[in-house]
C-alpha cells in the first residue's frame, strides 16, 4: 500500500502491520493510536506505537518500515507525505502490570495488522487515567467502551487489582451518562 497525505490512520496502522509481518516481525499496535481507531476519531494521536515480541533486529525494522515508504529519525520513523510517526517502545506488551492482554487482527484490502482489544485497549487508556490523572484519557475509555463491545467485569477486577477501584467507578459513571450528556472537555483532535 502506498501512504499518502491523505492516508488515515488505521490505513497507515495496516500497512505498517503488512511490512511487518512480511518480514516475519510481530508488532502489537497499542497506546493512542489504537485507542483512535477503536473511539472512532473521537480522539486521534500521531503517533502510532506497536510493540515487537521477539528479537528484532534494527536492519530488519528499518528494511520493513523503508518498504512502506518510512525512514529512521533517532527513535521514531516518519514519512514524507504523512503527519503521522511510528515508535517501537520496549515491551513486554502488557497493560499496566498485566500481562494477559488480547490482541486482534484487523484486516481489509490494504493490508492487516495487529492491535490491543477493545476491551484492552480501554484498560490501557485508562492506566493513564488511574497513574497520571489525565482526564482525556478517561474520556477516550468511555468513547472505545460505548462502540465497542468490552468486557467490563474484566476491567472493573483489573482496576481493583491496579488499586483504582474508585477511579472505574467514576469511568462506569461516565459510560452510564445519557448520550450527550458526557462531560468532555476535550474535542476530536485533526491531524493538522
Amino acid at each position: 500500500m502506498k501512504i499518502t497525505a491523505r492516508t488515515p490512520l488505521r490505513g497507515v496502522a495496516l500497512a505498517v502491520g503488512r511490512a511487518l509481518a512480511d518480514l516475519g516481525i510481530r508488532g502489537v499496535l497499542t497506546g493512542g493510536a489504537c485507542a483512535s481507531v477503536h473511539a472512532a476519531g473521537q480522539y486521534l494521536s500521531n503517533d502510532l506505537d506497536f510493540v515487537l515480541t521477539g528479537r528484532v533486529a534494527l536492519a530488519d525494522l528499518d528494511r520493513a518500515m523503508a518498504s512502506v515508504g518510512f525512514s529512521r529519525e533517532a527513535n521514531r520513523y516518519v514519512h514524507p507525505k504523512s503527519d503521522f510517526w511510528v515508535e517501537f517502545p520496549r515491551g513486554p506488551l502488557a497493560v499496566g502490570a498485566d500481562l494477559d492482554v488480547e490482541v486482534i487482527e484487523w484486516r481489509d484490502k490494504a493490508g492487516s495488522a495487529l492491535a490491543l482489544s477493545p476491551t484492552d485497549s480501554c484498560r490501557d487508556r485508562l492506566a493513564a487515567y488511574f497513574h497520571w490523572n489525565d482526564r482525556q484519557s478517561l474520556e477516550v475509555a468511555v468513547a472505545i467502551a460505548s462502540r465497542n463491545r468490552v468486557d467490563l467485569d474484566r476491567i472493573r477486577r483489573w482496576s481493583r487489582g491496579e488499586g483504582h477501584s474508585t477511579r472505574f467507578e467514576e469511568f462506569r459513571r461516565e459510560l452510564d451518562a445519557p448520550a450527550g450528556k458526557v462531560r468532555s472537555r476535550y474535542k476530536p483532535s485533526s491531524r493538522r
